[in-house]
């Protein structure tokens, strides 16, 4: 009995938001020059081409950055800029000293959500797009860096322009809750207390009780012995109000806010991404099964017994949590093992992910035991009705994939589905079935033939198929 899909509405981005045609299109304008170049440097730098990089490291070797200045009449400067913007949003790959296109360029005058995913990417690494302040250190950079969505969600919340100084205020007090949480405290008493330790000093149990954002809920207060620490004050150690600015204009650069004149605005695609950042995170939080912090394999095993509805949400949370492309890459290593079921669950993990799985499942086309999940995969993702997928297999990568499925029935099924797995073969007959499946080559073929032998109710039929099991044991 086939069961009907039923889909969660599709949230709604905030009233305003253009829609994502015109998105795409604010995107692609935006990253026109850093799609420039990487379309350069795929025609010009392919297979057999001089070396892009001169450190392995992804940075633009000097010859490189010539050749491409001439080549689009731009300087060496904007183009080291261009390449960098083209890594950050996935146009361009980079893997030692050689470059190549990266799968949003291949589908970039087509695909506006491979368009969105990119400029996405370019978003979560603003702080990448633009150098800090040489005069910081890397770690007040970074409670800059993690206090910065917080910041985001509020201009988003505002939908128009926010003075500077009140985002300060913000950033500082979500800067010194982050240094409460990991308990950096003075506990050196202030020089009131040196001369009277038993001098009332100011309550600072409030401290504990700064609230992370708008509406958020205070934290509990906690009571503090005397003598009272000072909580780290973020001024005192690393001024904000430069390192905000810094962080407003990186934000700028890539097209996120606008910032001038003492306040900061979210563009139509700063909010919409912030937007798509939160809705993630609503996902993750509504794994059904837990299996968020898993690795895929285990993911999937915990998968394995729930309900194609069920698993596909645990399949999205799981997704949401994660960068797409190690989350496509740990799948594709996943159905590489030995068990078949878990082989069949990450093909359905990677029809979830959609799009950005096709350029990793198509590498695996020349590997057999992949090729027929892939070709299913890319045939309904190019639009075939899934009843009629099974028509781009050849007999024997069906037979093959006959038998792997059937491998996973046998170890995680029950018997009854595996003598009914039997309708599902492209052999008109049982005899012509075994002797294709004996041909195939599968290497859990003996074990399939054994279980079913052992299934089947049809004396005549079982003792066939334990006869084609032995055959294939002893090698004939």
């Amino acid at each position: 009995m086939n069961q009907r899909r039923s889909r969660r509405p599709a949230p709604r981005p905030p009233e305003g938001t253009p829609a994502p045609a015109e998105l795409a299109r604010m995107a692609r304008s935006g990253l026109a020059a850093a799609a420039r170049v990487a379309r350069w440097a795929d025609a010009a730098l392919g297979p057999g081409g001089d070396s892009a990089t001169a450190d392995g490291k992804a940075t633009l070797s000097d010859a490189t950055a010539e050749r491409a200045a001439r080549a689009l009449d731009l300087t060496p400067a904007q183009v080291r800029a261009d390449w960098d913007t083209a890594r950050l949003a996935g146009l361009i790959e980079v893997h030692g000293d050689s470059a190549r296109p990266g799968w949003r360029l291949r589908a970039w005058d087509r695909d506006d959500s491979a368009v969105l995913r990119g400029w996405v990417a370019l978003c979560d690494a603003w702080s990448l797009a633009h150098p800090e302040p040489e005069e910081y250190e890397a770690a007040a950079v970074a409670e800059v860096v993690t206090a910065m969505p917080q910041v985001l969600s509020f201009l988003q919340l505002s939908a128009g322009p926010v003075p500077v100084s009140q985002l300060l205020d913000l950033l500082q007090q979500r800067v010194t809750e982050l240094r409460t949480e990991r308990c950096e405290v003075d506990y050196a008493p202030p020089p009131e207390a040196s001369r009277s330790s038993d001098a009332p000093g100011p309550d600072t149990s409030q401290a504990a009780g700064a609230r992370s954002g708008p509406g958020a809920e205070p934290r509990p207060r906690v009571p503090l012995q005397r003598p009272r620490p000072a909580l780290a004050a973020p001024a005192a150690d690393a001024p904000l109000e430069p390192l905000l600015d810094w962080a407003l204009r990186a934000l700028a650069s890539v097209g996120a806010l606008t910032y001038g004149d003492g306040q900061a605005t979210l563009t139509p695609l700063g909010s919409w991404a912030v937007w798509v950042k939160l809705e993630q995170i609503c996902v993750a939080a509504q794994s059904p099964a837990g299996n968020i912090e898993q690795g895929a394999e285990d993911m999937l095993r915990g998968c394995a017994q729930l309900r194609p509805n069920a698993a596909r949400a645990e399949y999205r949370a799981w997704l949401a949590a994660r960068p797409v492309g190690s989350a496509v890459t740990e799948l594709i290593d996943a159905a590489r093992g030995e068990d078949a079921l878990l082989r069949g669950l990450a093909f359905e993990a990677l029809r979830v992910v959609g799009a950005p799985a096709e350029p990793e499942v198509r590498t695996v086309l020349d590997e057999p035991t992949l090729r027929p999940y892939a070709l299913l995969w890319l045939a309904e993702h190019d639009g075939a009705d899934p009843e009629d997928a099974h028509e781009v297999l050849t007999r024997e990568e069906a037979t093959w994939l006959w038998v792997d499925t059937a491998a996973a029935v046998a170890d995680h099924g029950e018997a009854p589905l595996l003598v009914r797995h039997l309708e599902s073969a492209v052999q008109p007959t049982v005899p012509a079935l075994l002797t294709e499946v004996r041909a195939v080559g599968h290497p859990r073929t003996v074990q399939v033939l054994v279980a079913l032998a052992a299934a089947h109710p049809d004396p005549a039929l079982a003792k066939a198929v334990r006869r084609a099991a032995f055959q294939v044991h002893r090698g004939g």
